[in-house]
């Protein structure tokens, strides 16, 4: 007798934890991959297919039948097939009323067709209760045990009692099950898959500009401007000397604009008067992508940390250290020891660390596993007030790296600032801009119109005159 696969047996065997009949259009990988699991849990599993006696590598213990043989067998059908292959289901629309018509189906493209595939099948099948279900799982997650990041699965359609019966379905496999409300939800539900990284994008794009943009600028002051002006090839330092100058910057840049949208949010409140106007789309948008500036800004600071600890190994490092110890050994003499000096590299360098730490501790807490543990004022507290120093220690790290050279002419190049210089603008704006809203009589005005009060509202006057409007 051949030895089965032990992937093949329902792990749930005792007749009496059987769930019931599940029928299952389709034998394509995401239909043999839900009916395994299934199986597993329980179920009785039933496939309908247009050719059942050529079906193979289905699960051992599920019965492969004609679409009508195998929809008469349950009053719960899951149809995975494809939008296009639907042809088949007006023959079955006798057999189908009254039944749950569960779609998983996706398109490859958002907005594919004037309605979902969802909207289109109850149009089909009308007597049928269709359900909007398991499109954003895989077929591969169900093989692999239904991943916490893969575990979510939102659920609509019109008829209250088919859609809890789904999501009984749902749960019994491991799954979240997420009520999004009616049918007119699926189009939103079968876009949700399609999307690439759609709160990412801002930051992705707003992030290369910076870089291209201070690639460019840093590789015109310390690359190109040597070899015009003394025919001197400093290209090696594309490779190492400029990203690190580079993705620092970037960093910060990214850290203040965090900030930035919540300070001309408070500002177009003052401005208003009031909360209860919308603010612009692009504002909207900027915070609500917060989230992902900062974590691509931890990234930047993390290659940088890296390319910093790299600097001792390099060539042209141990090149330079290397020829002064001769060079004093030859003169005999040594380098005065600074107290001046020592305090301010120690002072970057402390900055510096300190401002990494806060950094990834907002990195941490903004992880949902971190995030869920604490309450609202603990993650606020965190975000808002430890934000702010870490944006602080950020830009003071990079005010004492740059030092007085900041200020003298001779570290200009064709008239064009170091780029440490453009990159404390925004940050520096940020932390005055903040520093301006907190103070008592700017910040008392702006908790009011949070907490509901209006500025020339009738409400305002009438409750001025002891009188109240309903």
């Amino acid at each position: 007798m051949e030895k089965a696969r032990a992937d093949e047996f329902p792990l749930t065997t005792d007749s009496s934890e059987k769930q019931g009949v599940v029928c299952i259009f389709g034998t394509g990988d995401f239909g043999k991959s839900l009916g395994l699991k299934m199986l597993q849990c329980g179920y009785s599993i039933v496939f309908g297919s247009r050719n059942p006696q050529v079906s193979s590598l289905l699960p051992r213990g599920a019965e492969v039948l004609s679409y009508s043989e195998a929809a008469s067998k349950s009053d719960i059908i899951i149809l995975a097939t494809h939008r296009e292959h639907y042809d088949f289901l007006p023959e079955l629309v006798d057999c189908l009323k009254g039944k749950v018509l569960v779609d998983v189906s996706n398109n490859l493209k958002i907005n594919q067709y004037p309605e979902s595939n969802a909207e289109y099948l109850a149009q089909l099948v009308p007597g049928a209760h269709v359900v909007k279900a398991f499109n954003t799982i895989s077929a591969w997650a169900l093989q692999s045990g239904t991943l916490d990041a893969s575990r979510q699965v939102f659920v609509c359609g019109n008829d209250s009692k088919a859609k809890h019966r789904v999501m009984d379905i749902a749960r019994t496999l491991g799954l979240t099950p997420l009520d999004q409300g009616s049918l007119m939800a699926a189009s939103e539900i079968e876009n949700y898959p399609l999307q690439l990284f759609p709160m990412w994008r801002f930051p992705f794009y707003l992030s290369s500009v910076l870089c291209v943009f201070f690639f460019v600028y840093c590789a015109i002051r310390e690359v190109i401007y040597p070899y015009v002006n003394g025919k001197t090839d400093a290209t090696f330092r594309l490779a190492i000397s400029i990203p690190n100058r580079v993705f620092p910057i970037t960093a910060l840049i990214l850290l203040a604009l965090v900030y930035l949208p919540g300070i001309l949010a408070a500002i177009l409140q003052l401005y208003r008067g009031t909360k209860y106007r919308r603010f612009p789309n692009w504002l909207d948008h900027w915070m609500l992508c917060r989230k992902q500036l900062g974590l691509v800004a931890l990234g930047f600071a993390f290659l940088h940390v890296i390319y910093t600890l790299v600097i001792p190994i390099r060539y042209y490092v141990r090149w330079r250290l290397r020829n002064a110890t001769i060079t004093q050994a030859l003169s005999n003499k040594d380098s005065p020891f600074i107290t001046s000096y020592a305090w301010i590299n120690d002072s970057y360098l402390a900055l510096g660390i300190l401002g990494f730490f806060l950094f990834l501790l907002l990195g941490v807490t903004s992880l949902p596993s971190v995030s869920n543990m604490v309450n609202w004022r603990e993650f606020r507290f965190v975000q808002s007030k430890l934000g702010y120093l870490t944006l602080v220690l950020c830009t003071a790290h990079t005010l004492v790296y740059g030092g007085k050279r900041f200020l003298s002419p001779s570290i200009l190049r064709w008239s064009l600032p170091s780029a440490y210089i453009l990159a404390l603008i925004i940050p520096c704006a940020v932390l005055v801009l903040k520093f301006i809203l907190i103070m008592p009589c700017i910040d008392n005005t702006l908790t009011r119109i949070r907490q509901g009060w209006e500025r020339n509202s009738k409400y305002t006057q009438s409750a001025l005159n002891g009188k109240s409007d309903i």
